[in-house]
């Protein structure tokens, strides 16, 4: 009898044990399967019920397959996250919907799984829209059309089943030779706040969450080389790559973020818990997951030999506060847990992060898409006009003499359209075209639809768009020869990375060394200028190059970044003047190589210093002896089809108070015959300041449509907290002292300087 009591004790006390400690046993009611209990009782009760290895199964990235794979590629196991990159959107849709199926009729807790997409310029899935790429979206200056860009965009996510948005970069483009600058918003960061703003709006208008990235300070690589370290000290870092990521958290609190896989001043961003952890979420409030850049925790390893082993990356990163990763580093997390190197509460908090997203889009209840309404919505007409709209407001127009453009084609019987570009429409990286993109409308085409059979259209390349071979400059020659007036279309070219791109000239992973034009491009320019023809030259790229021949010998030079799959309607509307060019530069243009970085936002004693006398071959003097340091065109500058007038500027008041708001009164005059778009923009400069500032930095602008002969008021409002600093101390504060208000129409375009002054 002793012993049966002994023996019944014992079984007692192992289901008091398996009771409390084992994930299989049931706790009575299912609190995460309550749609009605608070969101952080369900993870916590969902949580204690995982096994170590479905915990780990969470931090992880399963790639997708066919419908018919899902078993296979699953095996009854629900993961974190998961993408799928090479269906069209009607495959995808019912591939994630019988998934989702899957996750939650197979997988033991029934977990739904995150569907994650790139996004950048429409979802990647064929078939999708391709709206332009975001430098092309940057250069609009219009928030809300980017708003209105991404909702039609998060439509199309939405019935094919995507939660989860890899998307925006905020990047910032000062390191010209980076190939990823098409992916940016441009140099500035405060343009990059704007924009990144008006963009995860737009998909988070529905169950999806976008992804900003890559934290941090990833877009000026040493060289230009993507991965490179980026060099700068800890006051760069917050005040300029830190500055979009702060706003963004704060105004949009997107439940999501991607690190980065490169190092700022030595340290590997994905293995520091100082940036991951004490600055992301600590300092900017970051509530959501962390999803690791591809290859960014193997590369801990690999790259940055910041640890000896994969297991130790993977604790590394998992320690600093990256919540999923999209590798297999993670995979090494068990066995760590197991033999006590890992302690199981960082596992337990990625978990829970990952979870409260899922909880929090409401996905337990619903993660399908609506497979049936693809044909409706994916690529609608609707959605397609959104892509020109966008297409229409990115062109810059940076030179045009003699008023040439638009064209007057009652003076012109014969058109040559020449160049690498001119029949070729170019998306970008993150698009899901392939190397011959056919799915979108080029300028040869785009003349052909505008121009019909009106005018005669003589054709040629006269060369490719990245090598040497100069032989069929010739046939440009003579096609010019034969017309009125020639197009020239030059440029670089990119595609998406996944798909094999070849040639490529700009796009992740395709840096370069020298930032003239690539291959023989200007030697066509200079082939068919001797021709005697005028001469209008497209630059279609990701990215500015240094052009000083073009800006001295074309007749006009138009300038569009990748813009989507109307980029070539959009151009022969500008050319013919059915569409008035209304972008404006969000990257400055180099003058060479040399004379990067070029961007506007410098420090005052980077630039024209007193003795600075500009040199040329004929007469050096210094200190760039054969040349000048300013940019070709600067950021900002941008011409119009009309003339703008400021007629007048008032600000509300000249003395202010840390706490207060400026606000700048001005009215703006169409001049001009046409109605069109207007960038107002305001710098700040702070006169004096006890740590060095940028020469000047924009704090405002709004683009303002008005009819030809009326006037607009203009209400530019800037908080004062805008105008602060990191002092001696890196403490953000804003010193008292006088401010200059510099408001124009660019840039170096200022006409009005106000001076306020802050008080203590």
């Amino acid at each position: 009898m002793k012993a049966c009591a002994i023996m019944l004790r014992l079984f007692f006390c192992s289901w008091l044990i398996l009771s409390f400690c084992s994930p299989q046993v049931s706790f009575g009611q299912q609190i995460y399967k309550d749609r009605k209990a608070p969101v952080a009782a369900r993870v916590e009760d969902l949580l204690k019920r995982m096994t170590l290895e479905e915990k780990i199964d969470q931090l992880q990235n399963k790639a997708s397959g066919k419908t018919d794979e899902i078993d296979k590629i699953f095996n009854g196991k629900s993961y974190g996250c998961t993408h799928e990159m090479n269906m069209s959107a009607m495959d995808c849709a019912q591939m994630y919907h019988q998934l989702q199926t899957y996750m939650l009729t197979k997988s033991r807790l029934g977990i739904p799984i995150l569907t994650a997409a790139e996004g950048i310029e429409g979802i990647l899935q064929n078939n999708c829209t391709l709206f332009p790429q975001a430098l092309a979206q940057g250069s609009t200056f219009n928030p809300s059309l980017i708003k209105k860009m991404t909702e039609a965009a998060g439509s199309e996510a939405e019935v094919i089943g995507i939660h989860q948005i890899l998307s925006p970069v905020l990047d910032l483009a000062r390191e010209l030779r980076w190939g990823r600058v098409e992916e940016t918003y441009g140099e500035d960061p405060y343009l990059a706040a704007e924009m990144g703003i008006a963009f995860i709006n737009g998909y988070q208008k529905y169950r999806i969450t976008a992804t900003p990235k890559h934290f941090v300070a990833h877009g000026s690589p040493s060289g230009g080389l993507n991965c490179a370290n980026v060099s700068g000290g800890e006051r760069e870092l917050r005040s300029v790559y830190m500055y979009p990521f702060r706003r963004v958290i704060a105004e949009t609190m997107p439940l999501s973020l991607m690190s980065c896989y490169s190092s700022y001043d030595g340290i590997a961003v994905a293995g520091s818990p100082y940036y991951m952890t004490d600055i992301l979420r600590g300092e900017l409030g970051f509530k959501g997951y962390v999803y690791s850049d591809w290859g960014s925790v193997d590369r801990l390893q690999t790259f940055h030999h910041a640890v000896a082993t994969q297991e130790d990356a993977a604790k590394m990163s998992l320690t600093a506060g990256v919540d999923l990763d999209v590798d297999g580093a993670y995979t090494t997390l068990q066995r760590m847990v197991e033999s006590g190197k890992l302690d199981v509460k960082y596992i337990d908090q990625a978990v829970r992060r990952i979870l409260t997203v899922k909880f929090s889009l409401g996905l337990f209840e619903n993660p399908y898409g609506v497979p049936e309404k693809v044909k409706k919505i994916v690529r609608s007409n609707a959605n397609i006009a959104v892509a020109k709209e966008v297409a229409d407001e990115s062109a810059i127009l940076v030179k045009n003499s003699n008023n040439i453009l638009p064209l007057n084609m009652d003076r012109y019987k014969s058109v040559a359209v020449i160049g690498p570009n001119s029949d070729q429409a170019i998306f970008g990286d993150y698009s899901w075209t392939e190397r011959d993109t056919k799915e979108g409308t080029s300028l040869l085409q785009g003349l052909k639809e505008v121009l019909g059979k009106k005018v005669v259209i003589n054709t040629a390349a006269g060369c490719d768009w990245w090598s040497h071979d100069k032989s069929h400059i010739q046939e440009a020659v003579k096609a010019a020869a034969a017309s009125d007036i020639a197009i020239v279309a030059i440029g670089t070219r990119s595609t998406f990375l996944g798909r094999s791109p070849r040639y490529s000239t700009a796009g992740e992973g395709f840096d370069l060394s020298s930032l003239e034009l690539p291959g023989e491009q200007e030697e066509l320019l200079k082939a068919i200028k001797k021709t005697g023809k005028p001469m209008i030259v497209v630059f279609i790229s990701g990215k500015p190059l240094a052009m000083p021949w073009v800006k001295d010998n074309a007749d006009a030079v138009l300038v569009q970044w990748y813009a989507g799959e109307k980029q070539g309607r959009t151009l022969a509307d500008i050319l013919t003047g059915a569409v008035n060019p209304s972008g404006r530069l969000n990257v400055s243009f180099p003058r060479s190589t040399g004379n990067s970085p070029s961007f506007y936002n410098h420090y005052l004693t980077d630039r024209n210093e007193p003795f600075d006398q500009p040199g040329s071959p004929e007469e050096p003097k210094g200190h760039y002896i054969f040349d000048r340091p300013d940019p070709l065109w600067s950021f900002g500058f941008g011409l119009s089809y009309t003339t703008f007038k400021y007629n007048s500027c008032i600000v509300q008041d000249s003395l202010m108070a840390p706490t207060d708001t400026i606000k700048v009164t001005l009215e703006v005059e169409n001049a001009g015959l046409r109605d069109d778009r207007e960038v107002v923009q305001l710098y700040v400069v702070d006169k004096v300041s006890s740590v060095a500032t940028p020469i000047k930095q924009l704090k405002a602008f709004k683009k303002v449509f008005i009819k030809a002969g009326q006037r607009e008021k203009v209400i530019l409002k800037v908080p004062v907290t805008e105008l602060g600093l990191y002092n001696e101390k890196m403490k953000y504060v804003v010193e008292p002292g006088e401010f200059d208000l510099q408001i124009g129409s660019a840039s170096d375009q200022i006409y009005y300087h106000k001076t306020i002054t802050v008080s203590r």
